[in-house]
């Protein structure tokens, strides 16, 4: 199971990237991942039974991508939700072919996947995560990671570095994390004698900005941003024109209730949060810890809204300003690909 071209589509929640984005970038020869947040958002016993309508829907999409592509198809469930095990088992019972996990250490996955062919790749923030990670697959299930996913901070989203850190520019480049990375999993890859791929993810956006990691070490991208500007993106076209009507200005950090910084795009939901002025009024139990009672905004709630089209989050990467038409997969996924080719060493 080898990507023909390295790059993994980013997942992107909520139902931002189902199976017919995640199709069309395998089609393509990239890795397409179905996000597995609240999937089962249009089931209509969603709130009641959340639980169920997720699972049954992430049945549906997996199987609707592999009706749609013989390529390979991954799912990205986060740590830090509620029936985490429970979903990432639905999808290897479908026989995802990758599990793609953020939002804290997936430390227990490896025993999840144990006996079939799904792949684990979590995705990190710094080399010592991805050593943390690597000493506890290799002491309690005798492996390592097949993939890891380093994630800048110019990736859209929840961000896994402090808000004032992001802020004053008191970070490390991306470049800096990948290497990090890719000297934390040596010993690993010389004790069990492989070689596991490290994906730079956050702000990737040119086929230049992929060779640049390329020539770094890494085996590959991960890009989300750049595929809602694409036909297959499985976003309503508000979504999209949200992206293509951007300005530099507009890309911005918001306070997520999971915890974390995020980035998106200035709205007037945004600006309502910046007010104080949403109140919650449901709760799904979907993440780990969450008290609605506290809480100043339901994050799910406000992803729902905006992939839908309505007034809502609208997660985005820092160059999403930069988008500026809606163009097909195939399309893009070429262009990045005849570029990247002109800067490989």
């Amino acid at each position: 199971m080898v990507a023909r071209v390295p790059i993994v589509q980013g997942a992107m929640g909520i139902g931002v990237s189902l199976s017919g984005l995640a199709a069309a970038v395998a089609n393509a020869g990239g890795i397409g991942v179905i996000s597995g947040v609240q999937t089962g958002f249009r089931e209509p016993d969603f709130v009641k039974n959340n639980l169920e309508a997720n699972k049954r829907a992430m049945i549906a999409q997996i199987k609707r991508a592999r009706e749609l592509t013989d390529g390979i198809i991954g799912i990205n469930v986060l740590a830090a939700m509620n029936n985490y095990k429970e979903l990432v088992m639905t999808a290897i019972a479908q026989g995802i072919d990758i599990v793609v996990t953020g939002a804290g250490l997936p430390l227990e996955l490896p025993e999840l996947v144990k006996g079939t062919k799904t792949k684990i790749a979590p995705i990190v923030s710094s080399g010592k995560a991805a050593a943390v990670i690597s000493k506890v697959y290799d002491k309690k299930f005798s492996r390592t990671a097949d993939m890891f996913i380093v994630e800048g901070p110019e990736a859209g989203g929840h961000l896994g570095f402090k808000k004032e850190d992001l802020e004053s520019g008191n970070f490390k480049p991306l470049t800096e994390l990948v290497t990090e990375v890719l000297e934390a999993i040596k010993p690993f890859e010389e004790k069990y004698n492989i070689k596991i791929p490290v994906i730079a993810a956050g702000g990737v956006f040119t086929g230049q900005d992929i060779a640049q990691y390329l020539n770094l070490g890494a085996s590959g991208v991960q890009m989300a941003t750049r595929f809602v500007g694409t036909e297959k993106c499985d976003a309503d076209i508000n979504f999209k024109m949200a992206y293509l009507n951007a300005t530099k200005e507009d890309i911005r950090l918001i306070t997520s209730p999971v915890g974390m910084p995020g980035r998106a795009i200035n709205n007037s939901f945004a600006k309502r949060l910046d007010e104080g002025n949403i109140k919650v009024t449901r709760c799904y139990n979907c993440r780990i810890p969450c008290d609605p009672r506290t809480t100043p905004y339901c994050i799910s709630d406000a992803l729902m809204s905006s992939v839908q089209g309505g007034d809502g989050l609208v997660f985005a990467g820092s160059n999403a300003y930069r988008i500026n038409k809606i163009i097909k997969v195939q399309e893009l996924i070429d262009e990045l690909v005849h570029e990247a080719e002109h800067f490989v060493k």
